[in-house]
C-alpha cells in the first residue's frame, strides 16, 4: 500500500501540460477544484470530468499511474460511502432491521465518491507534470504581492516545496523500516487494533528518528552552500508564460462557467 502513494512525484515528460507555465497550472487546478465544489448535480461533475480526461490525456500519464494515486484513499472512500448511504433520510429502497439504504443516501454517496476520485486525480496532476524547483518558483510568484505585508513568501514556498517532496522519501523509509520489522518477527497484520496500533512503536520511533537526521542533513547542506532565503536569489530557468498558458487558463474557466450555467439551468 505504502509504495502506491504517488503524492509529491514527478513524473518527467515533454506534453501540453508538462510545458504549461506552473504558475498557470496552480491557478487552473483551483479553477478544477472550484469547478467541483461548485458543481450541485451529476451534470456538474460530468463537466469537471471531461476536462480531468482531457487534462490526462494531454499529459500522457499512463493510466496506471492515475489509478494508482487512487488506491491510498479507497479507505476513506468506502467510509464517505458507507455514512452516505446508511445515514440519509429519503425512500427506502432496501430495510433490515435498523439497517436502511434510502435513493438519497445512494445519489449522495454517489455523488461524494466521484468529487473526491476527481479531486485527488486534479490536484495529482499538478505534482505528476511539475518539477518540486519549478513548483517552488512558481509558488513564489503567485505569492510574490504578500511581500508588501513584509511576509516570508520564500521561506514559505520553500517549506510547502520541502515538506511535498519529502513525502515519497519517508514512505520509502517507512517501508523499509517495516520490512526490517517484520524480517526480526514483528506482526503487524494479525490482533485486535489496540495491537495493530501498539505493533506500530517499532515504526514511529525509527521514522522520527530518520526524518530529524534528515532535516538536520539538509540544513546544514544548506548553510554550507551560504544559502540566504529569498533575497538577491538568481534563478537557472526564468518562468515565462505564453499564448498556450492563457488559452489553457480560459479554457478552464470556461468549463467552470459552464458549471455554473448548469447550477442555473437545473437550480
Amino acid at each position: 500500500m505504502l509504495k502506491d502513494i504517488t503524492i509529491g512525484q514527478y513524473f518527467p515528460g515533454n506534453s501540453v501540460v508538462h510545458r504549461l507555465d506552473p504558475r498557470f497550472k496552480i491557478i487552473i487546478t483551483g479553477v478544477f477544484i472550484a469547478m467541483l465544489f461548485s458543481a450541485d448535480g451529476f451534470l456538474g461533475l460530468a463537466v469537471g470530468g471531461i476536462f480531468l480526461i482531457v487534462s490526462f490525456l494531454l499529459s500522457k500519464i499512463p493510466f496506471k499511474l492515475m489509478m494508482k494515486s487512487l488506491k491510498p484513499i479507497i479507505p476513506i472512500i468506502l467510509f464517505t460511502s458507507v455514512l452516505n448511504i446508511f445515514f440519509l433520510d429519503g425512500v427506502p429502497l432496501l430495510k433490515l432491521g435498523f439497517i436502511k439504504i434510502t435513493d438519497e443516501g445512494l445519489r449522495t454517496s454517489a455523488f461524494m465518491v466521484i468529487r473526491i476520485i476527481a479531486l485527488i486525480m486534479g490536484s495529482s496532476l499538478l505534482t505528476y507534470t511539475t518539477s518540486p524547483i519549478t513548483l517552488t518558483d512558481a509558488i513564489e510568484r503567485l505569492l510574490s504581492p504578500l511581500k508588501k505585508l513584509k511576509l516570508p513568501v520564500h521561506e514559505l514556498a520553500m517549506m510547502m516545496t520541502i515538506a511535498l517532496r519529502f513525502i515519497p522519501t519517508l514512505i520509502e523509509e517507512t517501508d523499509k523500516i517495516m520490512s526490517a520489522q517484520k524480517a526480526r518477527g514483528a506482526d503487524m497484520e494479525t490482533g485486535s487494533l489496540v495491537q495493530r496500533a501498539k505493533a506500530l512503536t517499532p515504526i514511529l520511533i525509527p521514522l522520527f528518528v530518520s526524518a530529524f537526521r534528515r532535516a538536520e542533513e539538509l540544513a546544514t547542506a544548506m548553510e554550507c552552500r551560504c544559502y540566504q532565503g529569498g533575497e538577491g536569489r538568481t534563478r537557472l530557468r526564468q518562468l515565462h508564460s505564453t499564448g498556450g498558458d492563457f488559452f489553457a487558463l480560459g479554457l478552464s474557466v470556461i468549463f467552470l462557467d459552464a458549471v455554473l450555467l448548469l447550477n442555473f439551468l437545473m437550480g
